[in-house]
């Protein structure tokens, strides 16, 4: 008998919990249900420009804290109502954290930020929080990264996110084109909008792959392809993209692919520098093009939390409210921001 060639790498393996069990463990009560449908018709009527709100993706850069999340969402959840004929505000409800090279990957990989990977209870305590942030009325908008992981939690999403360092896999497009929210594409980390374009175009299209069932079984997946993606500028390597100019020559380039002419504004990432401080200065410059009629850009992202700032995920202890990961805008600074993007809508009424 020759020596095992298979698994030389695997340490160690671990039971899965079905999706299907998790479900039937944390069910979506049917009030739920139908608020996550209406919000996915609402945010497609946003990014098709049949609705002129704007949409606001806004919360945590990433979730390790479900009570810190849920007093997160009870103050956001107030600030929607103030402006909900302005704006449609949905929560960044982020479990995965892609890592340039190692880091904590969050919430659901290792819920406890002690390096046991405790993925099943992830899993469950992820699903907990987002049913918790659906019963107040929230929409939820968070990142897809693992291909498989959405079978845990998907029904629960109104806002879906293929990101920075993903956009150019095909894995992606095509989990993308099977997904039943709208889905924004990130432009690639060093800026490249075309790339977010022909991810764009290949999710529309219908796609074959093996994946999960929800009951945990390997099949073959047939999608019908999903017309709601659509265009993220997050800025890159070469510098910001918010600009006016940013927006028209992106505007220009859906045009040349035959794509809606739509586009959603990171107000972080490389947009800001990675820098908290000029979240409000990139968003005001934002809220200046829609005030003066700019019907393109639809939609808007920002990073914030209770508190400022960021700090370690390994500091002990965490200081309760503030981010394990990029630093985000505190809850005081996140509130005029909202209120200047809704002034920028009623001004772009007007102008219209």
């Amino acid at each position: 008998m020759h020596a095992p060639i298979s698994d030389l790498r695997i340490r160690s393996q671990k039971p899965l919990v079905a999706p299907a069990t998790l479900e039937a463990e944390l069910p979506l009560p049917d009030a739920g249900a139908d608020s996550v449908a209406q919000a996915r018709r609402d945010i497609a009527h946003i990014i098709t420009g049949a609705d002129d709100r704007l949409l606001v993706v806004v919360g945590p850069c990433s979730i390790h804290d479900p009570e810190a999340a849920v007093e997160y969402a009870d103050q956001l959840r107030e600030a929607a109502k103030l402006h909900s004929g302005e704006l449609l505000v949905a929560m960044r409800v982020y479990f995965e954290k892609p890592r340039t090279v190692v880091g904590w990957k969050g919430f659901i990989n290792d819920p406890g930020l002690d390096s046991t990977f405790q993925i099943n209870d992830g899993l469950r305590r992820a699903r907990r929080l987002m049913l918790d942030v659906t019963a107040r009325g929230l929409p939820i908008a968070t990142e897809f990264l693992d291909t498989t992981l959405g079978q845990y939690f998907a029904d629960l999403v109104a806002w879906a996110a293929i990101g920075a360092r993903t956009v150019e896999s095909q894995v992606h497009r095509e989990l993308a084109s099977g997904l039943s929210m709208p889905v924004g594409f990130k432009n690639r980390t060093d800026g490249d909008v075309q790339v977010a374009v022909d991810a764009i175009r290949s999710a529309r299209h219908p796609h074959w792959f093996p994946s999960l069932t929800h009951e945990g079984a390997p099949a073959i997946f047939g999608t019908s392809g999903n017309e709601h993606g659509h265009l993220v500028l997050r800025g890159g390597t070469r510098g910001p993209n918010f600009s006016a100019a940013d927006v028209r020559a992106a505007v220009e380039l859906l045009k040349k692919n035959s794509l809606p002419a739509h586009v959603m504004i990171d107000c972080s990432h490389a947009n800001s520098g990675k820098d908290p401080a000029r979240q409000p200065i990139v968003a005001a410059e934002i809220a200046a093009q829609i005030a003066g009629g700019d019907r393109a850009i639809a939609a808007v992202m920002i990073e914030s939390n209770l508190l400022g700032g960021a700090q370690d995920f390994q500091t002990r202890p965490l200081v309760y409210g503030r981010s394990v990961t990029d630093a985000c805008l505190s809850w005081e600074q996140t509130l005029p921001v909202l209120a200047t993007f809704a002034d920028g809508v009623k001004a772009r009424r007007k102008n219209n």
